[in-house]
């Protein structure tokens, strides 16, 4: 019994704590959090931008969708990251937040993803898969130690939810 309502509440945990999340970021303002992405991308990438392996990018937008938190934004490249809210994109990445974390953290491969339809990428799929290896070859340990531990930190707190919400039907 204990079993089941522990797995229950991981899988509760997993479904709404996105949701939950999601609430305050509605009070900031987007062009607040888009200086903050592109901040971050560019501090991220600033090896890929300098060997100027982004080219590709120019006047090009990918849409990433954040289904369970209900966030999107849009991201291209010029000379550094652009990110707006709204408009035309050539492809759209679309997954849930675990999903997403577990790939920046090296911990899930975006192709398996694909195939369990659990990531969606629709429209150029070219472009698609050419942002897909830009952000494979990203090196972990280059990110910003601050960005690095939390995602690690929420990457380990996804898997052990899982492996709960998981045992209920073991």
């Amino acid at each position: 019994m204990q079993k089941n309502l522990m797995a229950t509440l991981a899988q509760q945990l997993l479904q709404y704590g996105p949701v939950v999340a999601a609430k305050p970021l509605t009070l900031v303002p987007f062009s607040f959090k888009a200086r903050i992405l592109e901040k971050l991308l560019n501090q991220l990438m600033a090896t890929q931008i300098e060997d100027e392996e982004l080219e590709f990018l120019n006047e090009r937008w990918v849409e990433i969708n954040i289904t369970d938190m209900q966030l999107s934004f849009q991201v291209s490249f010029e000379t550094q990251f652009m990110i707006r809210e709204m408009g035309s994109a050539e492809v759209i990445f679309s997954g849930e937040t675990k999903e997403l974390l577990l790939i920046a953290a090296g911990k899930e491969d975006p192709d398996t993803l694909f195939f369990q339809r659990k990531l969606s990428i629709e429209g150029d799929t070219e472009l698609g898969l050419e942002v897909k290896n830009l952000l494979l070859s990203i090196e972990f340990d280059t990110m910003p130690s601050l960005v690095r531990d939390s995602i690690e930190r929420l990457a380990a707190m996804v898997m052990q939810l899982q492996t709960k919400a998981d045992t209920k039907w073991a």
